[in-house]
């Protein structure tokens, strides 16, 4: 029997401990560009990390395919294009670490003026300013999961009060319809939610108008979470402090208001883009694979 064939997006050596039983061919598909011929035998596609049309395309040309392997957490970019019959299987855990740490690095970066003093820098000012500091704050994690939990590790050291949120409550964890009575005694939130239908304009002009003055909203998840103009309205009212690293419409287009908006930090959606992301999905595509080959049941199945 001819071994299952999987398509990778980087060397089989890079997996470390390359999974038996397994044929690898490294494609990176391209538009307008013919596939190879072995588009007719994969069975396993473990997706390119870099949000591309040609990526999701390709899949309704692969008659033998059984699985879709993302390298993201969220697959709102995928899902719609991967058939009945096909299991989907996202990065979960890829990136807990790297967006955790950048989480982090946001709250810090705005609340202590961190643009600020760069912004002084280019143009040799001195100029010291008193600003806030992360210690003694409540901070909302809004989207109580790995990330969640990942980010409230990195956030104990700071001597800060968590006030956790999920979609449901369960221990130490408040349910999101509670939001109205938790958003006006926190001082940062940072949102870690899924992309999802329910999620969709989730902290919308009410959402904001809830946050006490001078308030931090922080957003590592999908930038279609946050109204944008909402938050624009706010930022410009002087009312809150925002630090993004995803945004909607993204990319931010050169002319967009949030640009010119005061105190707002924006990162270009890199929460995952950093050293600890690779070593993390190697491991994840490598014991995956090793499932695959084995007949056992796969990590991280989307259900849909």
């Amino acid at each position: 029997m001819t071994e299952p064939l999987v398509w990778l997006p980087f060397e089989p050596a890079e997996l470390g401990r390359v999974p038996g039983g397994l044929r690898y061919e490294v494609v990176l598909p391209e538009q307008g560009v013919p596939l190879p011929a072995s588009a007719a035998e994969v069975a396993y596609y473990v997706q390119p990390y870099r949000f591309s049309v040609p990526d999701n395309e390709v899949i309704a040309e692969l008659p033998q395919l059984k699985v879709v392997q993302t390298l993201t957490a969220g697959v709102e970019h995928v899902v719609g294009f991967v058939p009945e019959g096909v299991t989907l299987c996202n990065g979960r855990g890829i990136h807990d670490d790297s967006t955790a740490e950048l989480a982090i690095t946001l709250i810090l970066a705005s609340l202590r003026g961190i643009p600020e003093f760069v912004r002084s820098q280019d143009r040799a000012e001195w100029r010291p300013l008193w600003r806030p500091a992360l210690a003694d704050k409540r901070v909302m994690i809004l989207g109580y999961g790995q990330i969640g939990a990942a980010i409230e590790d990195r956030l104990t050291p700071f001597q800060v009060d968590v006030v956790r949120v999920a979609r449901s409550a369960r221990a130490g964890v408040h349910a999101i319809d509670e939001l109205p009575d938790l958003l006006p005694d926190v001082d940062v939130v940072v949102v870690v939610v899924p992309s999802t239908s329910a999620t969709r304009g989730l902290v919308d002009a009410t959402f904001l108008a809830a946050m006490k003055d001078g308030a931090l909203l922080v957003n590592v998840a999908r930038g279609v979470v946050v109204d944008t103009d909402a938050l624009a309205d706010a930022l410009e009212a002087g009312r809150i402090a925002a630090a993004l690293d995803v945004v909607d419409p993204e990319p931010l287009p050169p002319d967009h208001r949030l640009w010119r908006a005061p105190h707002l930090v924006i990162s270009p959606h890199t929460g995952g883009a950093s050293s600890a992301m690779w070593p993390r999905a190697h491991r994840l595509v490598r014991e995956q694979l090793e499932r695959f080959a084995a007949g056992l049941p796969l990590a991280n199945v989307i259900e849909r």
